[in-house]
């Protein structure tokens, strides 16, 4: 099937998938240390950056990452009950970049909650801009339509 008859919601090739699950999961393992500093003892956000590695290496099965999405995403509901506003940010970071491997689309999301978090976490508005830059000239300029698909 070729790019113009392949449905919308279809994944790229997969050279083309797995690089952008790379950029992803270097966006989330950025603010990482703002969820460990604020949640310290919780590895799933980690887990689930290790587990989008994993699936990236032809290491892990779907249902390993799936479940493994879904426990960042737990993460990232336990800290917003203890009030950590950046921390989820962090971790829902975590979790829409392991989600890749299952769509590519979840990566702009990747990339907006890291950003996020980065600027929750004292970096403010400017923070989180140049967190945005940062993504922008850290993902080839040929996949910066599915990062960014409303540009930068």
């Amino acid at each position: 099937m070729s790019e113009e008859t392949k449905p919308k919601w279809a994944n790229p090739e997969p050279p083309i998938h797995h690089a952008i699950a790379l950029w992803a999961a270097r966006c989330a393992e950025r603010a990482l240390p703002i969820f460990e500093e604020q949640r310290p003892g919780d590895d799933r956000p980690r887990a689930a950056i290790v587990a989008l590695h994993a699936w990236e290496r032809g290491e892990l099965p779907m249902t390993a990452w799936r479940a493994a999405a879904f426990a960042a995403h737990a993460a990232a509901r336990d800290a917003t009950e203890a009030g950590a506003t950046a921390a989820v940010a962090a971790a829902r970071a975590a979790g829409q970049a392991c989600a890749v491997a299952h769509m590519f689309d979840h990566a702009p999301h990747a990339a907006s909650y890291a950003a996020k978090a980065v600027g929750l976490h004292g970096g403010g508005k400017a923070g989180q801009e140049v967190e945005r830059t940062w993504q922008w000239e850290n993902l080839a300029p040929e996949l910066r339509s599915i990062g960014f698909p409303n540009g930068l």
